[in-house]
């Protein structure tokens, strides 16, 4: 297993002379801002949802640490808007860097439980709630587009495509929680992450041939140490 570690944690001269060896790809990958939905409980899915002013303030911290960082070849973002215009802060705090909208970087749609507040499912929906809690990867959500093993298998092949494209480069991908977890699973394939995926962390993976994958870093939340949006 891989450790996880921020590259807040390495000396300054280690970063300055920092490169990214060819055999691999370094993907950063970011979950979007926060929403209104993201402070009110509320699922999302892959509704249509956009950055409330706090999820902005976070992009901007976000972009400001980035730029700070060894050399960022291209942004990918998913097409939703709320992780579009955290990418779109982030290329601009970094130079005007391109970016590039992936439809696969999308979050799981999530059927009948989209709008609705956690707490409002086991009355409302009360199998699709045991469903939620079974861990069953095969079963769908009542409306559900996809299983969690299809989620899994979208996100992690998008990714994956993204690092075949640049080895030996380092680029970013913004998406959403629900993905990030799926992602993680992936570089810890005995389930060995903790912690929830906040809005802006940073999550570190390199991408070799075969696909094989290394967590260099996940759940780094460091640029909002200084701000009121942690």
């Amino acid at each position: 297993m891989a450790e996880a570690h921020s590259w807040s944690d390495l000396p300054l001269i280690l970063l300055v002379g920092f490169c990214v060896d060819s055999d691999y790809a370094e993907i950063i990958v970011v979950r979007h801002g926060e929403t209104v939905w993201n402070a009110e409980g509320r699922i999302q899915g892959n509704l249509d949802v956009e950055l409330n002013d706090a999820g902005r303030q976070q992009a901007a911290a976000l972009g400001d640490r980035l730029s700070k960082d060894p050399k960022i070849s291209l942004v990918y973002s998913s097409d939703l808007s709320r992780a579009y215009e955290t990418a779109q802060i982030i290329a601009s705090r970094c130079g005007g860097l391109k970016v590039v909208t992936d439809p696969d970087l999308r979050e799981r749609h999530k059927g009948v439980l989209q709008g609705l507040v956690y707490h409002e499912i086991p009355k409302l929906y009360p199998e699709a709630h045991q469903a939620f809690l079974s861990g069953d990867t095969s079963n769908d959500f009542p409306g559900a587009e996809e299983s969690l093993d299809q989620h899994h298998q979208r996100c992690t092949s998008s990714l994956q495509q993204i690092g075949d494209k640049h080895k030996g480069e380092r680029v970013v991908a913004v998406t959403h929680g629900g993905v990030i977890e799926t992602l993680l699973r992936k570089g810890y394939p005995n389930g060995d992450f903790i912690g929830k995926v906040a809005n802006t962390s940073i999550h570190i993976f390199h991408l070799y041939d075969d696909e094989k994958w290394t967590v260099k870093s996940l759940g780094d939340v460091s640029h909002l140490n200084q701000t009121d949006f942690l």
